[in-house]
This record gives C-alpha cells, sequence and structure tokens, in this order.
C-alpha cells in the first residue's frame, strides 16, 4: 500500500474521527440509503464522544458529496472541526464503522483500499509517440501526450536505387529510436508523481519494447508489458482491462513475496534476539517481528515496510503514544521520557502506520494464508541493528 496519500493525517494531533462507509448509488433508493447511512455515522461518532465541531465537520462534508460518480466507499479522518483526509475506497464497507480516538483509525486501510484495484500508468505506444492514461479505482483518467520528433513522409515517388533506400531506412530507425528515447524520458519525469504503483506499456510490440530499454534501471521492476491496446481506437476494451488485472495481480503477488522473503531472512536464525538499554527487545537483523521489536524499530526510524497480518493479536494491541508519529512505545514511561506529558493509547497498527507514513515507508497487508509475521506484525527494516 502506498502511504504517502495519508501525509495530512500527521499534521494535527487529535483526537480523531474516523469513519468507513458505503457511498455507492447502484439501487433507485440509493440518495435515502445514503442519508440513512451518513445519519449513523454521525450518530455512531456522537455515541463515542466525539466533539462537535468533527461531528458536524464529518456530516456537512458528507451532505456535500456528489449524488453520482462516487467510489463504492470512502473513508474519512477529521479532527478539530475539519476534514482532513478523505480516501476513497475500491470496495464498500460491509457496514458503517466509526472510531474516536488519539489517532486516526488506519488500519482497516490495508484491506479496503485492496490493492487488487490496480493503480497502474498506461503508455500505449506507437512509431510517432504515446498516450498516458492513469488507471485508478477501476477508472481511467487521461494523463497526458508524448510526441516523437516530426519527419517529413516519404510520399508517392518511384522506388529508390538500393543505396537512397538504405539511408530512407536508417533514417526512419533513428526517428523511432529518438521517439522511443522521448517516451522513456517523459514517463521517468512523471511516474514519481503519478501515484502508480506499475507502469504498463503497450501498443506496437517492437516500439513499446525498444521504450522499455530506455526506462531507468529502477522503473523497469515496476513495469511490464501486455497485449491488446494502443493510441487507435477500436480497442477491446473490456479484454485490454482483464489483462491489467491479471498484470497487476501478478505484479502484487510477486512484490509480496519478495518482501517475506526479505522479512524471513532478515529475522536471524531461531531463537536470536537482542534489547536496547531498556532491556526492551529488539531486532537482531534486517527484519523485525512482535510489537516490542517492531515498535524499537520505529523509535529508531528504520522502518521500510510494515507487514501486518489481520485477525492476529499484536496489531490490535494497545500501545502508548504522543502527538509525533515517533512518539511510540510500550509502556507509558517511554513516551513520557520523550517530553510527552499525557501519552494516550492506541492500537499498535494505528500508531505504527502512523510512523510508517513518517518515515516514507510502505505497508502490506499478509494474507491469512501467507507464512507472515508471529503475532501479525513484522517490518522489514531500512538497516539491520
Amino acid at each position: 500500500m502506498e502511504l504517502a496519500p495519508l501525509a495530512p493525517l500527521l499534521d494535527r494531533s487529535g483526537p480523531w474521527a474516523s469513519v468507513y462507509l458505503d457511498t455507492s448509488h447502484a439501487t433507485e433508493d440509493a440518495a435515502q440509503r445514503r442519508a440513512l447511512i451518513d445519519r449513523a455515522a454521525v450518530d455512531r461518532l456522537a455515541a463515542l464522544g466525539a466533539d462537535g465541531p468533527t461531528r458536524g465537520a464529518v456530516g456537512e462534508y458528507l451532505a456535500g458529496l456528489p449524488a453520482a460518480g462516487s467510489p463504492p466507499g470512502r473513508a474519512l479522518f477529521a479532527a478539530d472541526g475539519e476534514v482532513a483526509l478523505d480516501a476513497p475506497l475500491s470496495s464498500s464497507p460491509p457496514d458503517v464503522v466509526a472510531a474516536w480516538g488519539p489517532l486516526p483509525h488506519t488500519a482497516p486501510l490495508l484491506a479496503l483500499l485492496d490493492d487488487t484495484a490496480a493503480g497502474c500508468l498506461i503508455a500505449a505506444v506507437d512509431r510517432t509517440g504515446a498516450e498516458l492514461e492513469l488507471r485508478a479505482l477501476g477508472r481511467n483518467t487521461p494523463a497526458g501526450t508524448v510526441e516523437g520528433p516530426q519527419r517529413q513522409a516519404r510520399g508517392h515517388r518511384a522506388p529508390p536505387a538500393d543505396r537512397r533506400e538504405w539511408h530512407y531506412r536508417h533514417r526512419r530507425e533513428d526517428t523511432w529510436e529518438r521517439t522511443a528515447g522521448i517516451i522513456a524520458d517523459h514517463i521517468a519525469r512523471v511516474w514519481p508523481g503519478s501515484g502508480a504503483r506499475l507502469l504498463v506499456l503497450t501498443g506496437d510490440v517492437r516500439e513499446r519494447r525498444a521504450v522499455h530499454h530506455r526506462l531507468p534501471q529502477g522503473l523497469r521492476a515496476f513495469t511490464t508489458e501486455v497485449d491488446g491496446g494502443g493510441r487507435a481506437g477500436g480497442i477491446a476494451r473490456e479484454a485490454f482491462d482483464r489483462r491489467l488485472d491479471e498484470a497487476w495481480e501478478d505484479h502484487r503477488s510477486m512484490h509480496l513475496d519478495a518482501v517475506l522473503d526479505d522479512f524471513h531472512a532478515g529475522l536471524g536464525r531461531p531463537g536470536e534476539h537482542a534489547t536496547d538499554g531498556a532491556g526492551t527487545e529488539t531486532a537482531p537483523g534486517a527484519a523485525a517481528q512482535g510489537v516490542p521489536a517492531v515498535v524499537s524499530a520505529a523509535q529508531q526510524h528504520r522502518l521500510a515496510t510494515l507487514l501486518v497480518q489481520a485477525g492476529r493479536s499484536d496489531p490490535d494491541r494497545p500501545v502508548w503514544t504522543g502527538p509525533q508519529a515517533d512518539h511510540i512505545g510500550v509502556d507509558r514511561a517511554t513516551v513520557r521520557s520523550m517530553g510527552v506529558d499525557e501519552p494516550r493509547q492506541a492500537p499498535a497498527a494505528d500508531a505504527l502506520l502512523r510512523c510508517a507514513v513518517a518515515a516514507g515507508a510502505d505497508a502490506v497487508l499478509v494474507p491469512d494464508s501467507a507464512p507472515g509475521p508471529a503475532g501479525g506484525l513484522g517490518a522489514v527494516l531500512r538497516w539491520p541493528a
């Protein structure tokens, strides 16, 4: 899961109202149903003790949402009488979920944002340039056009002598090569700000491969080629979208496998452990497992990828927190020693996700069937202890 969009949640000290609700409009009574859901969300916040201005901000925001074109669900996070973040969800929550606490309740996002909804930057390539498109939450948005260098058309003329034909073909090859370089350079510039997790090259096979070879090495790890797309109209969109979903699932599975491999390799030998000066268990290698070790790594800003396996005990285990992301500890005294007068308790998954956002780290939801961290919380670290 890409955590950068959660950065607005770092700017306020809380307490926080968090609401997950269905915002789809698929039935005839959708407007009436939505009104009931919105009211239930505000009522549940009131029952939890949320302050009036924050409840009011949530209610006003929900009332102002458009009646059509909404995503299947939304997650709202509000504090100090203002909605700080509206996160569209790729699936509808089965029920209204509301929380009021010292931190935003972000842990459900790992499942509800659902990385199976591909976030792809698509480049449909041909000999003259490329059309870019961003696919997120099942929707496609134009993302610009890249044109190669203009060349004079050959036109209709008598067949040239062999030498002239050789020069013509080489000029054409040179134009194709320069076009591929222009497209690759443009993609490399827009990729960091696209929010995509996978670059898909489609269109003419020869040209897209030329672009692929010219991409920066670091970007190639997030790049795949998919047949069936193109710049011209008339492509079989439904079939192409199915291929996109398959490519994304393959990429996601490979990423999860790589993270789990790094995690298990970094844990060290069975039974190996270490402690810090206060006697708290820490990670002995390039990975951490369990609340004490992962919290210790978060205090040291060492999180690279946070692993959460829902349904286990550790994600809901309370830890102590303060106003800043690195105000985190397994006991109250530790956070007080950081200068926090009144530490508050929050679920470990929420607190560690806040740390991961602040550290620019990643987070993955480990399926129940996968060999995840014991207890349900682990991390791949930036450097070993």
